[in-house]
């Protein structure tokens, strides 16, 4: 596929490709609770680069880089299944840079462009996963007015076991304010009152519960203006969307279904064939939908819609790949531990993070098509 970079981008990506291979051994793409070690000390060296602040404005430490340059590297390395793009260089160091103070930009910007912290995202909830306006978390000032203190209960959070940070949601004001309530807070996950409790995943790793009991949370860690986080989660969100489903993993999936079925002696069944030509045009399909977020991203248009199309069809991609294992390999396919096995249990969490493809589906149903319930 012609992808249209520049010899500038072309060289970053080749550049990528051999930092890469000193880390090939890293894994930490599907299951990065068990390998968070691995994956920091890769944070760390990409640090040393000074990528994890890759597109940050060059006023703050960046090297002030545009969206492609973050497509390239987050794509090659989650083709080398390494690991997934950090949410704190991302959505939290963005949202400092557009609505920190000066003062949280000098306390936050330096430790995360190093590799020093990393956060998890506390948005979701047991009875606000997809509606987050619908969320309970309370954080409520202090008699004396010195802090807030939270309580309450989140739900689902991605490595918030390995984590330093917290990028917590919450709610500020009456419940029925909905999304004109909602504030935004950094959290030290040490504070006295937080629990954070495993949620086994089918593929093995785990999501977590936050439980938040009187948590004391000081003033100069909220980000924004109080009750002001609603459109700040969705611009951060936005920010994210080219990077957020890298097409990458599914051509190394598919690599690796035609490496297992060779090595089975399946390669060559007129019937594998025709299931393997479907699947590399829509694993062709997702690339070309890939670049046409990036493409949006860098003319400045709005690429929900494209980002939601692009999250269903990687969804479905990667399960239909690894089915195809399973149907093609049968019981061998089937033995815990191997790896078409993990495949197909790690394609089943891709249904609900970044946003579940039900949503994805009614929101190009409503916004592209036209629809209506």
């Amino acid at each position: 596929m012609n992808t249209g970079f520049s010899a500038e981008e072309l060289a970053f990506q080749s550049e990528v490709r051999a930092f890469l291979r000193d880390y090939r051994n890293v894994d930490g793409f599907y299951c990065q609770g068990h390998q968070w070690p691995q994956v920091r000390a890769l944070f760390a060296a990409m640090a040393e680069k000074n990528w994890l602040a890759l597109s940050w404005p060059r006023e703050h430490g960046g090297l002030g880089k545009g969206p492609v340059f973050e497509y390239i590297l987050w794509n090659e390395v989650a083709y080398a299944r390494a690991a997934r793009n950090p949410l704190a260089a991302g959505i939290v160091a963005h949202t400092i840079i557009r609505h920190g103070t000066p003062a949280q930009q000098q306390t936050w910007l330096p430790r995360i462009r190093s590799g020093e912290v990393h956060f998890s995202l506390c948005y979701s909830e047991p009875e606000a996963g997809s509606d987050l306006a619908a969320l309970r978390l309370r954080a409520d000032r202090s008699r004396a007015g010195s802090h807030y203190v939270l309580n309450g209960q989140k739900c689902w959070q991605s490595y918030a076991q390995d984590m330093d940070y917290l990028w917590v949601l919450a709610r500020s004001g009456t419940q029925d304010s909905r999304g004109r309530g909602l504030s935004l807070f950094i959290c030290d996950k040490q504070t006295l009152g937080i629990t954070v409790s495993p949620l086994p995943t089918v593929d093995g790793d785990q999501l977590n519960e936050v439980f938040f009991d009187s948590v004391e949370i000081p003033l100069d860690q909220r980000i924004g203006e109080e009750n002001g986080a609603w459109p700040i989660v969705g611009e951060a969100l936005a920010d994210e969307r080219h990077i957020q489903f890298p097409p990458g993993r599914l051509r190394r999936d598919l690599e690796e279904l035609v490496a297992w079925l060779n090595s089975h002696d399946l390669g060559n069944d007129p019937v594998v064939r025709h299931r393997m030509a479907n699947l590399t045009a829509q694993v062709m399909e997702a690339e070309a939908l890939g670049l046409k977020v990036l493409e949006a991203m860098v003319r400045g248009r709005n690429a929900a819609v494209d980002a939601a199309m692009n999250k269903v069809i990687h969804t479905v991609t990667c399960q239909d790949i690894a089915r195809a294992v399973l149907d093609f390999g049968g019981p061998e396919a089937l033995v815990s531990g191997c790896r078409p096995e993990l495949i197909w249990r790690q394609s089943l969490t891709e249904t609900i993070g970044g946003g579940t493809t039900e949503i994805m589906r009614s929101m190009v149903a409503r916004q592209l098509l036209g629809l209506s319930a």
